[in-house]
C-alpha cells in the first residue's frame, strides 16, 4: 500500500514540474492612452481594484508564475483587456462597468480573495461608478 501512494506522489510531482514548462504570456504592452481622472480617488480606487486586469500596467505577483494558477491570471488578464483597457482607448462601457461594479461580478471573487485591498465598499462602489462617468464621459 505504501508503495502505491510513494508512485502516485511522484507522478503527482512528476505532473507539476512538468507543468512548470508550458509558459503563459505575461506582458504589459505600452500605455496608449492616458486617462484624464476626474479626481486621484477615482484612480486610485480603479488601480486598487481594476487596473491589474483592466490596463497594461499588471502587477504581476509571484503566483502568476506558477502553473496552473499562471493559466488562470493570464486568462483573466487577457480577458480583462479584451473587455475594457484603458490602456489603449478612452472607449469604456461605463453603463456596463457600473453593472458589474454593482453585481458584485467585479472585480471577481478569486481576485478579492488575493487582493483584499480589492475589496470595495459600497461607498467605495458608488465613488467609483461615479468617477468613471465622469472621466469617460
Amino acid at each position: 500500500m505504501k508503495r502505491w501512494i510513494l508512485l502516485a506522489l511522484a507522478a503527482a510531482f512528476a505532473v507539476f514540474g512538468a507543468m512548470q514548462f508550458i509558459r503563459t504570456n505575461r506582458t504589459n504592452p505600452p500605455v496608449e492612452f492616458e486617462v484624464a481622472w476626474d479626481s486621484p480617488h477615482t484612480r486610485d480606487l480603479f488601480y486598487r481594484a481594476c487596473a491589474d486586469c483592466h490596463s497594461n500596467e499588471t502587477r504581476w505577483p509571484w503566483y502568476s508564475r506558477v502553473a496552473p494558477l499562471s493559466w488562470l491570471v493570464a486568462n483573466h488578464v487577457n480577458e480583462g483587456r479584451l473587455d475594457m483597457n484603458i490602456s489603449s482607448s478612452d472607449e469604456v462601457d461605463v453603463t456596463e462597468a457600473a453593472h458589474q461594479i454593482r453585481s458584485g461580478s467585479m472585480p471577481p471573487a478569486d481576485y478579492r480573495f488575493m487582493h483584499p485591498e480589492a475589496r470595495l465598499s459600497e461607498t467605495e462602489k458608488t465613488e467609483l461608478i461615479s468617477g468613471l462617468k465622469k472621466s469617460f464621459r
